[in-house]
């Protein structure tokens, strides 16, 4: 039996590592021999539950792999979120693990089991959702991504 989080939660396998940067171009730079070639997005502005309040956020991401594991350059534009968070605190680099679910909402409210609470989600449509979990004393946050479309 998996004793570990993931696996009293069934999550499976990690599939991203989420890294935070306040300059996606330089952090590209310096990842891409590593992670690339990278491929920017840029999706605009969403509304987010951030923290028990309703808010509009706004990142650049870019998506590069290291074999089948994504890898998440993300630089904040505006808006609350975890991303501003980790930046206003004076830190760079490594932010979240993220793992796919079937559920989002179910395995949300599993993880509070373990201590974990949803900080920021919002679901973009039908079978497409994300949540960001974080726990008291534990600087990584947990990322559930629902896609049941691919």
């Amino acid at each position: 039996m998996d004793n570990t989080i993931p696996g009293k939660l069934d999550l499976g396998a990690c599939d991203q590592v989420g890294f935070v940067f306040a300059d996606l171009e330089a952090a590209i730079a310096q990842y891409d021999p590593l992670f690339g070639p990278f491929e920017v997005q840029e999706y605009g502005a969403f509304e987010y539950n951030y923290r028990g309040s309703k808010d509009q956020c706004e990142l650049r991401i870019a998506f590069g792999k290291s074999g089948e594991l994504e890898i998440e350059l993300i630089q904040w534009v505006s808006g609350g979120s975890p991303h501003k968070e980790f930046l206003d605190a004076g830190r760079e680099g490594m932010h979240h693990l993220r793992f796919r679910v079937d559920s989002l909402d179910q395995k949300v409210s599993e993880a509070r089991q373990f201590g974990y609470q949803s900080i920021w989600e919002t679901r973009f449509g039908e079978g497409l959702a994300v949540a960001y979990l974080e726990r008291e004393g534990d600087p990584l946050l947990i990322e559930l991504f629902e896609n049941l479309h691919g």
